[in-house]
């Protein structure tokens, strides 16, 4: 039960400082070290605990009288023990104890509670509501001293575990880091190994992987899914590591054969997603079951890059390759990259063409709404028409033509 009081302590002490930031500090080494807090409106009681525990070395003390006050002092002070009276004006040790155990960030504070009543529900009560011990009035030193000693001793266990647990939890999302850094060199290494038949810079996966974040976030997708897809299109020319040279870098218009092993690289690249070793192999036949989670435990990554790598080059109007998919049969993924990889073929020289103009490129995109691009997808990639410029710029190839720009 919490009541009018308590939600406007809570409120009222939270809307002065705000949430405490979790920090990863150890916990203090000595129970003397630990901060004790004492809320009791008589000062003789309050001075009277100060001079018994300061006999024995305790010296970090903060005492309230003024039990208004006492959820204000408590979240500020983080006291590592808080011994409390029952009986105060205003708001009760009872209602202070059920606001502090209901708070996140208190609610492991150890509380001793100070009763002068012998009342069995009371006690009961104060039990129900997380109180530790109790301390009859007036206080006795025998049983002060190892009954505080005894709830710090307790309270500096659950630090240390917390301690650590938190540096464990910082050293996993270091790793985490790490692992994900990691992922992404060896994905622009994959893109760039393909880009290296004919873009030595590698820098056309990074601007396509960027153009198609870009796009993807103009059409509402969540930061996840842009994420996703800004790493994924960097794969979508995986398959040209299965294209000779020669026909890459061919410079003028391919023969009709020539043609057809270039667009091979999109069933080349779903390919090289998708096989499995022979020890893969294996395990799948002897147990299909297995085999089935085994395909199915890819990642969303893969999954995603897969299909881009397949569909980046069909066309809105049925006319692409290699399936002939149109309109929205095309994945979501596919019809994003397909503007990004266009815009920066036109945008880059290349063996078989020159670098055509910033205007050039916008009205060859346009020409193609409807027929080569799903038409939503472009008005997204023109929306993002300044962030486009500056990944152009940014990323710029190394070796600029001087016709390059507008």
């Amino acid at each position: 039960m919490i009541n009018a009081n308590i939600k406007f302590l809570q409120h009222d002490f939270l809307s002065e400082v705000g949430t405490a930031p979790e920090v990863c500090l150890p916990p203090k080494s000595r129970v003397e070290d630990a901060h004790v807090m004492i809320i009791d409106d008589e000062p003789i009681n309050i001075k009277l605990v100060r001079k018994v525990l300061g006999e024995i070395g305790y010296s970090h003390f903060t005492g309230v009288t003024n039990s208004c006050d006492a959820m204000m002092e408590i979240r500020k002070g983080q006291p590592d023990l808080l011994l409390l009276d029952i009986m105060m004006p205003h708001v009760d040790g009872l209602e202070i104890l059920e606001a502090v155990k209901a708070t996140p960030d208190l609610k492991n504070i150890p509380v001793l509670i100070f009763t002068a009543s012998s009342d069995r529900a009371t006690k009961l009560e104060a039990l129900d509501l997380g109180a530790l011990d109790f301390l009859a009035k007036p206080v006795d030193r025998m049983e002060l001293i190892p009954r505080v000693r005894n709830a710090l001793a307790v309270k500096s266990y659950q630090d240390q575990l917390n301690f650590q647990n938190r540096c464990l939890e910082k050293e996993v999302d270091l790793r985490n880091e790490e692992l994900r850094l990691s992922r992404l060199e060896v994905l622009h290494c994959l893109g760039r190994a393909a880009e290296f038949h004919d873009d030595i810079t590698g820098r056309h996966v990074i601007r396509v992987g960027l153009y198609a974040g870009l796009i993807a976030q103009a059409m509402g997708l969540n930061e996840s899914q842009v994420n996703l897809i800004k790493m994924a299109a960097q794969l979508h020319d995986i398959g040209k590591i299965g294209i000779p040279q020669s026909i890459l870098k061919k410079e003028g218009k391919l023969t009709p054969e020539e043609l057809d092993v270039v667009r091979g690289h999109c069933a080349i690249g779903k390919e090289m997603f998708e096989r499995m070793s022979e020890s893969q192999t294996q395990f799948y036949h002897s147990s299909p079951e297995r085999g089935q989670q085994l395909l199915e435990g890819r990642s969303p990554l893969i999954q995603m890059a897969s299909r881009i790598a397949l569909t980046h080059h069909e066309n809105f109007d049925g006319n692409g390759y290699p399936l002939g998919l149109s309109g929205k049969d095309i994945p979501l993924e596919g019809r994003i990259t397909a503007v990004a990889d266009v815009f920066d073929a036109l945008s880059c020289r290349r063996s078989y063409k020159p670098t055509f103009s910033l205007k050039q490129c916008f009205q060859i995109l346009e020409e193609g709404r409807a027929s080569k691009f799903d038409p939503e997808v472009l008005d997204a990639f023109f929306s993002k028409r300044e962030e486009i410029i500056k990944v152009r710029i940014e990323y710029a190839d190394r070796v600029l033509n001087s016709k390059s720009g507008e």
